[in-house]
Formats: structure tokens, C-alpha cells, sequence
């Protein structure tokens, strides 16, 4: 049996390849990345707009005379791209003669927050030394098990079980229940 490969996209199979365009995309992501996010309210629309600007950047490359000026013209494409994504957010408003009743959801205090973080920052420096270490890694560093055991030189069944027995002495603190 002869399975023969076609490719979906033909102008991807002739467009020219720029490994400099790669090696800038490598060197220069994370920087434009955060440049992205600060033009978005979302990380996953930051990625977005980045791409289609490094897509418009891509197929300019070859008229691009001044590479050392790269990162500017990247930064306006990608202002204009987001520019151009607002002009065309259509908004729909529709004129009525009551105003639709709010959602009467209650607003957590700030102050009754702050209050259950200290109760909880105090019930994690209440646990033993170890598995504190391992709340604290695994919680408030967003570590991994495997991470975490890896840091502190121990298995990871060991971490499993410590943070188990840490998390259920959490549940049990009396300052805890009645913070909450």
C-alpha cells in the first residue's frame, strides 16, 4: 500500500523560510509576549494578538530593510492589530423600557478576605516544619509534586502523604472554622 502526502496548504509549501525570523521570534517572544498581554485583558488573547502580528511580521520580513528596528515594528503590529480587533468588536444595545434587575450576588468583603488569609497564613506556620515546607511549595509556589520533591530531596509519595496529613490538620485548625 503507497500512501502519498499532499499538502493541505500550497502556499505554505513555496512561501520562503527566514531561520533569522526564527532565531528573532526565539530570542524576542517572551518579551513581546508581555508586550501582548499588557494590550489584553486575557493571557490566552495576548497569545493570539502576538501571533497574528509575528504572522504579519513573517510575511514582511523580506521588505523589512532595518532588522535592528524589529522589535518596534513588531510593537506596531501589534497595536494595530488590537486597534483593528476593537474597531470591529460590534456592540449590540438594544433600547428597552425597564431596566433588567442586576444579579444581587453578595460581594465578598475585602476585610472578611484579608482576615481568612492571615487565619489560614497562621494555621500553615502552626504545622511542622516539613510539612509546611511542602504547603507552602506546593500551594502557594505552584510547585509540583515532583517538583517539590525534587527541591527538597525527598519522594514523591513522601510529599503526597505529608501534604495529605498537612491539608487535613488545615481542615481540623479551630481558627480556620471559625474564620471561614
Amino acid at each position: 500500500m503507497t500512501v502519498t502526502s499532499t499538502s493541505v496548504c500550497t502556499s505554505a509549501s513555496t512561501a520562503a523560510v527566514y531561520p533569522s525570523f526564527s532565531s528573532y521570534v526565539r530570542a524576542r517572544g517572551q518579551v513581546l509576549q508581555r508586550t501582548a498581554r499588557s494590550l489584553t485583558s486575557n493571557p490566552c488573547d495576548a497569545e493570539d494578538l502576538l501571533q497574528t502580528a509575528l504572522t504579519k511580521t513573517y510575511l514582511a520580513w523580506d521588505r523589512i530593510e532595518d532588522h535592528r528596528a524589529l522589535d518596534g515594528y513588531v510593537r506596531r503590529a501589534l497595536v494595530n492589530t488590537r486597534t483593528s480587533q476593537w474597531r470591529k468588536r460590534k456592540v449590540d444595545e438594544f433600547p428597552c423600557e425597564e431596566l433588567p434587575e442586576r444579579d444581587s450576588a453578595p460581594v465578598a468583603d475585602p476585610a472578611e478576605q484579608q482576615a481568612l488569609r492571615d487565619a489560614m497564613w497562621r494555621a500553615v506556620h502552626r504545622l511542622p516544619d516539613r510539612q509546611r515546607a511542602m504547603v507552602v511549595l506546593r500551594y502557594y509556589e505552584d510547585m509540583t509534586e515532583v517538583q517539590t520533591a525534587e527541591l527538597l530531596g525527598v519522594s514523591v509519595g513522601t510529599v503526597k502523604s505529608a501534604v495529605s496529613r498537612a491539608l487535613g490538620k488545615l481542615r481540623e485548625d479551630p481558627e480556620l472554622a471559625h474564620a471561614a
